[in-house]
């Protein structure tokens, strides 16, 4: 169940726009990084890092250790916590699609050795699910080993650097898209703690349930009682369960969900605005359009001729 739920969950992300990046890190060092708008991976080949969130605490990373920034929240990366930082854009200004390059911070204490790859995604077809997701998953040695694939994946990442073979970076780049996919998986298969209930909720054969159905079929007439019956459980028990593993009540998730759908439509499409209405499961246009306007601030027209939607 866990496996058709994440495809449901990155289809509509369409990943592309992946850089890789080698870092042979000697202490004392620290980088502070922006927010990205990428989904960014930190791999440990050795030696040892810690990385905290705004607000957060220190989150120490060993050898055989990965860090998933899904919604490349900005974050900090150093020998120790509290360690003084230095900009991102001062050590690597530049990160095109496609590009691979080795950084190197000189120091006289330990060396720490970091692949960080990032994965550029359409953030307006991102389904309000993953959106829900946890800033910072992270996934210890002993994890990535109970998930053959993706420990080996990392292990051929990191060997695959100084291979001279001909596409050896595309093949890095490559299988930092699938290093991403397989650490998803193995944290919505209850692998991996973290400090958000959403992980919860897409192990939850009810509210999983509930919650692929929203991903897939918004379009339908669902109401609370609908979704109980698709969970296979009361109303009560199912609104209950779905506030407290999402945050959000059932039917403020469909709407999140058929909003996000409506947004890609009136960027990609010239489909009129009835037939998005339409499509998105509204039996009403004006009820779409008051519901469009109440949620993003504009019309469905103004969405679609501002230029930041293009």
């Amino acid at each position: 169940m866990a496996g058709d739920l994440l495809s449901d969950l990155l289809a509509p992300l369409r990943l592309h726009g992946v850089f890789f990046s080698r870092w042979l890190a000697h202490a004392p060092w620290g980088i502070s990084g922006d927010r990205e708008s990428c989904a960014l991976l930190h791999y440990v080949v050795s030696g040892v890092c810690v990385t905290e969130l705004p607000g957060g605490d220190p989150v120490r990373l060993e050898a055989g250790d990965l860090a998933v920034f899904p919604h490349g929240t900005a974050h900090t990366l150093g020998d120790r916590p509290g360690r003084a930082t230095v900009p991102l854009s001062g050590v690597l200004p530049e990160r095109e699609p496609g590009e691979v390059c080795t950084v190197e911070i000189a120091g006289p204490g330990e060396r720490t050795l970091i692949l960080c790859g990032g994965l550029h995604y359409d953030r307006v077809a991102a389904a309000p699910l993953y959106q829900s997701l946890p800033p910072l998953l992270v996934l210890r040695r002993e994890r990535l080993h109970a998930h053959p694939l993706l420990g080996v994946t990392l292990e051929r990442l990191a060997g695959e650097w100084d291979n001279a073979a001909p596409g050896a970076q595309l093949v890095a780049l490559r299988a930092f898209e699938m290093v991403f996919v397989l650490a998803l998986r193995a944290a919505m298969e209850g692998d991996c703690p973290d400090g958000r209930p959403v992980m919860g909720a897409l192990r939850h054969e009810g509210v999983a349930a509930a919650l692929r159905a929203v991903q897939t079929r918004f379009a339908e007439p669902w109401t609370v009682e609908t979704l109980a019956t698709e969970a296979g459980m009361s109303r009560s028990a199912f609104s209950a369960a779905f506030t407290r593993l999402l945050g959000q009540a059932p039917m403020r998730h469909l709407t999140a969900r058929r909003m996000q759908e409506a947004a890609r439509l009136l960027t990609e499409t010239t489909l009129a605005h009835n037939r998005i209405s339409e499509r998105v499961g509204y039996g009403s246009p004006v009820g779409f359009h008051l519901a469009f306007k109440q949620w993003y601030g504009m019309t469905p027209g103004e969405y679609r001729s501002a230029p930041q939607t293009r």
